[in-house]
């Protein structure tokens, strides 16, 4: 079973869960007093460069070179912006794992910078429709950093409800594979789901609590009737949470449904193969009195192998009939 194939998604949540391996160069658009910066994995010098023009704190700079950092939210009062690390889920090909790509935002009154670490798609295509329309971006624009960036991370959660509905979609094929005699053939797709599960889980875990201080902190930027739309993204990133926690209570139950339909295959081969061994004791050790180098009655004569035959089948048939009579055949 392939992990995580691609996923087609609707114009403005059309966010297939990819890693592209290209990087894209620095792209900015301004429109109603307001600029979106968006560059994918800079090196140092664009780093900078973006630091002296927006006048970031130096350890920003690291933050965003840096390969991996945990998510948070800075809130700089004096300089009037906030730069918030978050993480999402995306399909790495190069390992053929889910994994975690990286996000960084900074907010001010007048700019939205967006750094992710790889390309996520929900971004791209967000800022394209931006460049393309001009009626969108004037209207997007115009409702302040706030609103841009609930925009940027509504269409990041909106992708993560397919991956799940995959994941489900895998758990529901492992059951139906499991009861049709394929117990042993499942056990490498259940630990992909699981270990899809865990690394799905590594990313939103830290994620929600994050969220609900971005929630308290962005509201500076935004206009009081727009005050509850992060609410929403909270909301999303908890009801994600909730449905990983039933996966991983499924998984676990199927794994252990699973090692219990092959172990129940493997109790009914050895109970088959002790009843041949059982059968064949008594008359093996029939055959071997009357193999004996030694006189008895009939010795030579065909009657007495017809008589000892008969005395073998008649013994195989009384076992067989016990056994029954037990319930074990």
């Amino acid at each position: 079973m392939p992990s995580l194939p691609r996923i087609a998604r609707r114009s403005r949540a059309r966010a297939g869960a990819e890693v592209a391996a290209r990087v894209s160069p620095l792209r900015e658009i301004a429109a109603s007093g307001l600029t979106w910066v968006n560059v994918v994995g800079p090196d140092l010098d664009t780093a900078n460069a973006l630091s002296e023009r927006f006048g970031w704190h130096p350890l920003d700079v690291e933050d965003i070179v840096s390969k991996r950092q945990r998510p948070k939210v800075d809130d700089y009062e004096e300089d009037g912006y906030l730069f918030t690390v978050l993480h999402f889920p995306v399909y790495d090909k190069t390992i053929q794992r889910l994994n975690g790509a990286e996000l960084d935002i900074f907010i001010g009154p007048d700019y939205l910078v967006t750094i992710p670490n790889r390309e996520l798609l929900p971004v791209t295509r967000l800022f394209g429709r931006c460049e393309s329309d001009d009626a969108f971006r004037e209207q997007l624009f115009a409702k302040g950093t706030g609103r841009l960036l609930y925009e940027v991370l509504d269409d990041l959660f909106d992708y993560c409800f397919p991956i799940l509905d995959k994941i489900g979609h895998k758990l529901d094929s492992i059951e139906d594979e499991m009861f049709e005699g394929h117990a042993e053939d499942v056990v490498r797709d259940i630990s992909n789901v699981k270990q899809e599960i865990i690394s799905y889980r590594k990313v939103i875990k830290p994620e929600r609590s994050t969220l609900r201080v971005l929630e308290r902190r962005v509201d500076k930027f935004l206009p009081e009737e727009l005050e509850l739309y992060f609410d929403d993204i909270v909301d999303a990133a908890e009801r994600i949470w909730d449905q990983l926690d039933n996966y991983k209570e499924v998984v676990d139950g199927l794994e252990s449904t699973n090692e219990s339909v092959i172990s129940h295959r493997q109790n009914d081969v050895l109970r088959v193969l002790t009843i041949f061994s059982v059968l064949m004791l008594p008359l093996t050790l029939i055959s071997g009195i009357f193999g004996m180098n030694v006189d008895f009655p009939g010795f030579g004569t065909h009657e007495a192998f017809w008589v000892v035959v008969g005395v073998m089948v008649a013994v195989m048939g009384v076992m067989i009939g016990f056994f029954r009579l037990k319930r074990w055949l």
